[in-house]
C-alpha cells in the first residue's frame, strides 16, 4: 500500500514538475486526493517524512555561515520580515474573524500570531529551484535570499525547540556538549570518507543516528539534534559536497512528508475564504522584502530579484504547523489550510518569477528612487567605461593573458575575479581588477562599459563556468569577440556552440609547444 501511495505521488509530482512548479505542489495535492479516495498515512510515510525534515535540517546547519548570515541586509530583513509579517496576517485574520467567516471566527490573539508566524516563512526549496533555473545561485541577490531563508529557518527551529513541554533529563547539557566536542572526529571521519556512497551514509548517521536520535534520547527535540550536527560539520571544507550529495535524498525523503499532510485531511470548504485572503497578503509580503533591502542599501533591481525568491509561504510553516498540530495548539483542518496555501503561493510565485525580466524594466526609473545612498560596495555600481578588454578570471591563465594584453593594448584592460582575496592580491601587484562573477546577472548589470569593448577573455578554472560565462557575455556584449580555454577537443566545440569566437584546447597546444621545444633543442645539439 505505502508503495502504491509513492507511485501516486510521483504521477502528480512528475505533472507539477512539467508545469515549471516544485514538485512537492504535486505531492500536496497527491495527498488530498488521496485523502478524498479514503486513503490514509501510515508509519512508514510518517517515518520517511520524520527523515526528510531531520536532513532538511542537517543541511541547514551545513550551510550555516555565521559571517554571511551577521550582515544586516540577511539578518535585519529576516528578523523584521518574520516580525511583520505574522503581526500583519494575525491581524488580517482577526479582521476577517470579526465579520463571521468560518474558521476564522473562534481565533484568538494567540492563536492567530502563531498562524502569522507560520506565514512569515518563505520556501527553500522554491527558492532554491528558482535561483538553479536562472542560473543566479551565486548572485548578491541570490546569496541574500537564502541567507534570508537560513536565519528564518533558524527562528522556526528555535520554536520547534521552545514546544517541548517535558523537561529534558539531566542528560541534555551532558549530550549537547558531546555533539559539539566531535567536531574533530567529524572532521576527521568527512575528510575520510571519499566522495561516494560512505559520504552520503555517514550525513545520514550525523543527521539521524547521533544529532536527532541523541537529542531524542535525553528529551530534547530531534530537529533542533540534527541542526546542530549539521552545524558541527558547517565549518569542514567538504561540507558543501555533503550537502549537496545530501539534496536528493533530502528531497525524496520530505515526499512522506508532504504525503501525510495531504493524507491527513482536505481543508472544508469554509476554508476557502481564509486561502483567498492569504493569497491577497502574498504581495505585500514582496512588498515589505523588497522595502527592506532598500532600506538596506541594496539596488532596487537587487531588492526585486531577492523580494521575489522569497515571495512564497513555506513548506517550514508546515513544520511548524505540523509541531503545534502534535502538541494541541492547532487544529488538523488549520495545518490542511496551510498546505493549500504553501501549494498555492507556489503557483504565483513561479508567475511572478517567470515575469520579473519584463516588470524590472519598465520599473526600473520608479524602483531607483527608493534607492538609499551609497548603495552597498558589494551592490554598487562598477564604473569600467574605459576598458576595451575584460579577463575573466585571473588564475594562472588569466594572469598570463591580462599581463600580455596590457603591454600590446595599454592600461585599457581590466580583469575580474570572483574572490575578494585575489582581486587584492592583484589590485596590490598593480593590476586593474574587480570583484565580480561572469555567471552573475546582477554583475553585469552593474557593470559601466563603453559600447565598444573589443574583446573578453573567459579563463575560468570549471569548464561548464567558462560556458555559462560565455553566454552571459554574449547576452550583454552581442558583438564582442570572445576567447576562452578548453581542456578536452568535445569542450572546444561546446564552447563554439556557446559563442565564443576563439577555444584554445589548453593540453594540446601545451603538447605542441613541449614537442616543438624538444625537436628545437635535438636540432641545436646535432
Amino acid at each position: 500500500m505505502d508503495l502504491a501511495l509513492v507511485v501516486v505521488a510521483f504521477v502528480f509530482g512528475f505533472a507539477a514538475s512539467r508545469l515549471q512548479l516544485p514538485a512537492l505542489v504535486g505531492y500536496l495535492i497527491a495527498g488530498f486526493a488521496l485523502s478524498a479516495a479514503g486513503f490514509e498515512s501510515s508509519e512508514t510515510i510518517a517515518a520517511i517524512g520524520e527523515i526528510g525534515v531531520y536532513l532538511l535540517l542537517f543541511g541547514i546547519g551545513l550551510k550555516l555561515k555565521i559571517g554571511s548570515l551577521v550582515r544586516p541586509e540577511v539578518w535585519g530583513t529576516a528578523t523584521a520580515g518574520v516580525v511583520v509579517i505574522s503581526a500583519v496576517v494575525a491581524a488580517a485574520l482577526l479582521g476577517i474573524g470579526v465579520l463571521g467567516f468560518p474558521m476564522v471566527s473562534d481565533l484568538d490573539l494567540g492563536l492567530a500570531l502563531l498562524l502569522g508566524f507560520a506565514f512569515s516563512f518563505s520556501s527553500t526549496v522554491f527558492a532554491v529551484k528558482i535561483l538553479d533555473a536562472m542560473d543566479e545561485s551565486g548572485s548578491l541577490s541570490g546569496r541574500v535570499s537564502v541567507g534570508v531563508l537560513v536565519v528564518q529557518d533558524v527562528f522556526a527551529v528555535t520554536f520547534l525547540a521552545l514546544l517541548a513541554r517535558e523537561l529534558p533529563s539531566l542528560w541534555a547539557l551532558p549530550m549537547v556538549l558531546v555533539v559539539l566536542g566531535l567536531r574533530p572526529v567529524f572532521g576527521w571521519l568527512v575528510s575520510r570518507s571519499g566522495h561516494g556512497e560512505l559520504l552520503v551514509l555517514l550525513g545520514f548517521t550525523f543527521a539521524v543516528g547521533v544529532g536527532a536520535a541523541g537529542f531524542d534520547l535525553v528529551g530534547l527535540k530531534p530537529e533542533l539534534g540534527a541542526l546542530i550536527a549539521g552545524i558541527v560539520v558547517s565549518s569542514h571544507p567538504r561540507a558543501g559536497e555533503m550537502a549537496d550529495r545530501l539534496l536528493d535524498f533530502k528531497d525524496f525523503f520530505l515526499v512522506g512528508f508532504f504525503l501525510s499532510i495531504g493524507l491527513a485531511g482536505t481543508p472544508p470548504l469554509g476554508a476557502i475564504g481564509a486561502v483567498v485572503l492569504l493569497m491577497m497578503l502574498l504581495p505585500l509580503k514582496s512588498v515589505l522584502f523588497f522595502y527592506l533591502f532598500t532600506r538596506f542599501r541594496l539596488r532596487s533591481r537587487t531588492a526585486l530579484q531577492s523580494s521575489l525568491n522569497l515571495s512564497t509561504y513555506s513548506e517550514f510553516g508546515l513544520i511548524v504547523a505540523a509541531a503545534s498540530l502534535a502538541n494541541g495548539l492547532l487544529d488538523q483542518e488549520w495545518v490542511s489550510v496551510i498546505a493549500v496555501a504553501v501549494a498555492a503561493s507556489f503557483v504565483l510565485a513561479a508567475a511572478a518569477n517567470g515575469a520579473r525580466q519584463r516588470l524590472a524594466g519598465p520599473l526600473a526609473e520608479r524602483l531607483a528612487r527608493l534607492e538609499r545612498q551609497p548603495l552597498l560596495e558589494d551592490d554598487a555600481i562598477i564604473e569600467c567605461g574605459y576598458a576595451r578588454a575584460i579577463v575573466f578570471g585571473m588564475g594562472r591563465i588569466g594572469v598570463g593573458a591580462f599581463d600580455e594584453l596590457v603591454e600590446r593594448r595599454g592600461s585599457v584592460v581590466v580583469g575580474v575575479d570572483r574572490s575578494a582575496e585575489v582581486a587584492e592580491m592583484h589590485q596590490s601587484q598593480g593590476r586593474n581588477v574587480v570583484r565580480g562573477n561572469a555567471l552573475d546577472r546582477d554583475f553585469w548589470e552593474r557593470l559601466r562599459l563603453r559600447q565598444d569593448v573589443e574583446l573578453v577573455v573567459v579563463a575560468m578554472d570549471n569548464h561548464l563556468s567558462n560556458v555559462a560565462g560565455v553566454e552571459r557575455a554574449r547576452e550583454f556584449l552581442p558583438k564582442v569577440r570572445i576567447a576562452s580555454i578548453a581542456r578536452y577537443p568535445d569542450q572546444v566545440l561546446e564552447l563554439q556552440d556557446a559563442g565564443v569566437d576563439v577555444a584554445r584546447n589548453l593540453y594540446e597546444e601545451a603538447g605542441q609547444g613541449l614537442a616543438d621545444d624538444a625537436v628545437r633543442t635535438i636540432w641545436e645539439q646535432s
